[in-house]
């Protein structure tokens, strides 16, 4: 194994669900991830995603684009309403693998072409741990969730730190230390900000799994 890949392979336990509707390869990205130490839940059509995501969010899901019957597509646009800040990682056949970068640049993580080796699947999940901050204990997790949370909400608004300051109370130190995820608003903070924003504190804890 060269450096590269064991660098790679070197990152915590990380809870994934698999969506696919290929029995073979459901087995296939189980059995490879769990040797590696993962919790793996795989599923075969999209209700059964929901439910399983429900139950427990995952640190990662890899989804299928093409499955028959069902749209990987619509399954995205639904975890961007759930779910913003979840990381997913494409895993698919599909031929026009350039078009769907330009078209999905914005919602996912990585892309990975159906056949793969499991060490580009490695590669994809290491580079997804440093990004999105994963296997961290449950209050470091959620610091970094509500903190890319507040960011999105508050770049899709169009404001600056500024702006939420004023609409918020919550200085622009305090804002800025909140959104890098170096520190766990307080309660009425993270009221404060949801407010200002026109969103809702309770629906940013529970996409962040509370």
């Amino acid at each position: 194994m060269s450096h590269d890949e064991r660098h790679a392979a070197e990152f915590p336990p990380l809870s994934i669900v698999a969506l696919d509707d290929d029995d073979d390869f459901r087995l296939y990205i189980r059995g490879v991830l769990e040797a590696d130490g993962h919790q793996v839940r795989t599923v075969a059509t999209p209700s059964e995603f929901y439910a399983a995501c429900e139950a427990s969010l995952p640190d990662v899901v890899l989804l299928d684009i093409k499955m028959g019957p069902h749209s990987g597509e619509e399954v995205l646009t639904e975890i961007r309403k759930r779910w913003k800040g979840m990381c997913v990682i494409v895993v698919t056949g599909y031929p026009t693998l350039d078009s769907m970068r330009q078209t999905f640049k914005q919602d996912v993580f990585d892309y990975i072409a159906k056949p793969f080796s499991e060490d580009e699947l490695r590669r994809a999940l290491a580079q997804a741990v440093v990004a999105f901050d994963l296997g961290k204990r449950p209050l470091d997790r959620l610091r970094l969730s509500l903190g890319r949370q507040i960011r999105v909400a508050r770049t899709e608004r169009g404001w600056t730190l500024k702006d939420l300051c004023e609409a918020s109370g919550v200085s622009v130190s305090q804002l800025s230390s909140i959104e890098r995820g170096a520190h766990l608003p307080s309660l009425e903070s993270l009221i404060a900000i949801a407010s200002a924003l026109d969103q809702k504190a309770g629906e940013w804890l529970a996409a962040s799994g509370f």
